[in-house]
């Protein structure tokens, strides 16, 4: 087997043994017995032999938790579903003796780019939302052992992704709306580039897409009041029959379209049914209170602390989704008839 030009990493004795990364580390830490069999274990020292591989005694630190820091980063501090995976990933941390620093996006209000002189000497692992994912390249925090939240699993760059199972949360949303007999339906997407809003949309599509007669529509716009007021007025002055539901990617769009909707003269639900997603305080400030997804955005960031602290001891971290429900309110009913 040839050695590479580069110094080999717990990856690439991974790939010649043909085994997991945690398998590796569990056998090199020498935590296997019990978890690897005998042969699996033989297989990864041989292949690290070959290829000449020396621990990072730096990283193996990092693991054993010799800051006991974890940094969580979010898109920004003001946003109170993050509050609450803060919250939940603190609550578990602080159960093993671990703090969590926040780290907000560096885009707009955030930090200077670089709070710290070395993240890799001053942190254990890093838990980050893929809508803050350009951050994690300022503080090198991608060199760090590393959870994603809401991100691909085929192509998460973390160790483990942790997500909500938001394609499900969408498809009650649209299953709700089909059976009360919705065929119109105008999407008011976020205007982010983010795996989990795409999701949205395509689980959208694909439901509304197997009743017969029906259409989506499709607009976008930043995550503000202002921006979906803009977009819901521009969209419902566009020709052609207007839609008879208005499914929004987040809770802050809805209230953004109630205000459009009321400034054209427009009643939820009489002439129009709306459905957010997040549940957040403002679905039951508006009136009618909005039927929404309800997201657990502690038990959220519980599950990502779970997932680097497994990591960080060279386990598998917890398999599968997080559960979504759909809470239903006064904003949907039937469409009127025509």
């Amino acid at each position: 087997m040839a050695r590479s030009s580069t110094r080999p990493t717990s990856r690439d004795v991974a790939q010649a043994a043909g085994v997991s990364q945690a398998a590796v580390s569990l056998v090199l830490g020498d935590k296997w017995r019990g978890r690897v069999s005998e042969t699996t274990a033989e297989r990864v020292r041989q292949a690290a032999r070959e290829l000449g591989y020396r621990p990072n005694l730096a990283a193996r630190n990092l693991r054993l938790g010799h800051t006991r820091t974890v940094l969580l980063v979010v898109p920004a501090l003001t946003t109170e579903f993050f509050a609450g995976v803060y919250t939940g990933a603190a609550r578990v941390a602080a159960q093993h003796g671990f703090g969590v620093v926040l780290y907000p996006s560096p885009e707009g209000i955030g930090p200077a780019r670089n709070p710290f002189a070395s993240a890799q000497a001053a942190l254990d692992g890093v838990i980050a939302s893929s809508m803050a994912a350009d951050a994690l390249t300022a503080i090198r925090g991608d060199q760090l052992p590393l959870v994603m939240l809401d991100s691909d699993p085929e192509g998460s760059l973390g160790a483990a992704t942790v997500n909500l199972d938001i394609a499900d949360g969408v498809r009650q949303v649209a299953e709700h709306l089909l059976d009360l007999g919705h065929r119109r339906f105008l999407h008011l997407a976020a205007d982010i580039a983010s795996w989990t809003f795409e999701v949205r949309a395509r689980e959208l599509a694909a439901r509304v897409g197997t009743v017969a007669g029906t259409d989506v529509r499709t607009v976008r716009a930043p995550i503000s009041i202002e921006g979906a007021l803009a977009a819901t007025e521009a969209a419902l002055a566009a020709p052609g029959p207007r839609p008879t539901a208005l499914v929004c990617d987040d809770d802050k769009l809805a209230a953004g379209a109630y205000k459009a909707l009321r400034r054209l003269g427009l009643r939820v639900p009489d002439d129009i049914s709306v459905t957010g997603l997040d549940d957040l305080a403002l679905a039951t400030a508006i009136d009618p209170e909005l039927t929404t997804v309800r997201l657990d955005a502690e038990l959220f960031g519980e599950h990502g602390m779970r997932a680097l602290l497994a990591v960080l001891e060279g386990e598998e971290p917890e398999n599968g989704d997080i559960p979504v429900q759909l809470v239903v309110r006064g904003s949907t009913a039937p469409p009127r008839a025509s």
